[in-house]
């Protein structure tokens, strides 16, 4: 009766990892719980999403090497992974579920940085945005229902915004990785989509120093000034300051990503009998909540919603 934060299954959004093929589970070594999935099972997930009251899943593509370019190509292809998962979960489901997409070039690019680079390996930021928004365009055409840019490169909302415009997709929402650092918690995703062996330096010239507080809080606003939804957080609990300071400051809803370093902490601290798994994925949760999220990106929410509806 007097609990101040009430999770359910609603704060929930779903991220998902696709690869090529049928029928197809890839275990993800390193994730434990976590699994790649082919596009016909993608589809299945998100039924299960949908009997589970989770309003949103997220898409992250495995693409194969021989697909993978300097220039990051693939990512403009309209048949490639990521648009045959969009438009098959929407053909299959319409909008009982949201599709939110990852636009950012890492998955697609054989030196695993977000962005395009010059001669000498830096990242290229004008160039970079110009190859976003196809990208982003061709997610929309294939219907996604948010455009997350997880680049980090300055500009991107403001570009993607006017091009969504200007393509008759005004009703898609753009969601951006507004406050994202250069964290140590990334590994686990990087294995999941392919891309850490590929990593040539690290991603530190564009996101975000850990120390930086007040940093944060100066991208959020250049970002909704541009024309972002929601802003989101990234990693979330080591920077649930961060949460609460961007929902204290401005009047739009914030999301957190408990990433996959997160993730796999929880797992490895119940196998070793630290805690108990379902406590400490509720308790993780509620925290977000509790910090000032609108919603939450886990891989933990189908476990989590069975908890919350059981």
């Amino acid at each position: 009766m007097v609990r101040e934060q009430v999770l359910t299954p609603a704060d929930l959004i779903w991220p998902l990892f696709v690869t090529e093929g049928d029928a197809v589970e890839e275990p993800i070594a390193t994730l434990p719980g976590v699994s790649r999935w082919s596009v016909d099972q993608i589809v299945v997930r998100a039924a299960e999403a949908i009997e589970l009251g989770i309003p949103c899943i997220a898409l992250f593509p495995n693409t194969q090497a021989d697909r993978r370019s300097d220039d990051g190509a693939e990512a403009f292809n309209s048949d490639n992974l990521m648009c045959r998962a969009i438009r098959a979960i929407k053909t299959a489901h319409g909008d009982a579920i949201g599709v939110l997409t990852d636009v950012a070039l890492d998955p697609y690019t054989t030196h695993g940085q977000d962005g395009l680079l010059d001669d000498d390996g830096y990242v290229l930021n004008d160039e970079t945005v110009a190859a976003l928004v196809d990208q982003a365009i061709n997610q929309a055409a294939a219907g996604a229902d948010i455009i997350a840019p997880s680049d980090m490169m300055d500009g991107r909302i403001g570009a993607i915004r006017k091009a969504l415009e200007m393509n008759g997709h005004q009703n898609v929402q753009i969601m951006s990785y507004a406050a994202k650092y250069a964290s140590a918690f990334y590994g686990p995703f990087r294995d999941a989509v392919g891309s850490r062996g590929l990593l040539k330096g690290d991603k530190k010239t564009y996101q975000m120093d850990p120390a930086n507080g007040d940093e944060a809080l100066r991208e959020v606003a250049m970002d909704i000034a541009e024309g972002a939804d929601y802003v989101m957080v990234k990693p979330g609990l080591p920077y649930l300051d961060i949460v609460r300071r961007v929902r204290e400051r401005f009047d739009i809803p914030v999301f957190a990503y408990q990433v996959s370093g997160e993730y796999a902490m929880i797992e490895a601290a119940a196998a070793a009998g630290a805690g108990d798994r379902d406590a400490l994925v509720l308790e993780t949760l509620t925290a977000f909540k509790r910090a000032g999220c609108s919603g939450i990106l886990t891989y933990h929410a189908a476990h989590a919603a069975r908890l919350l509806r059981d």
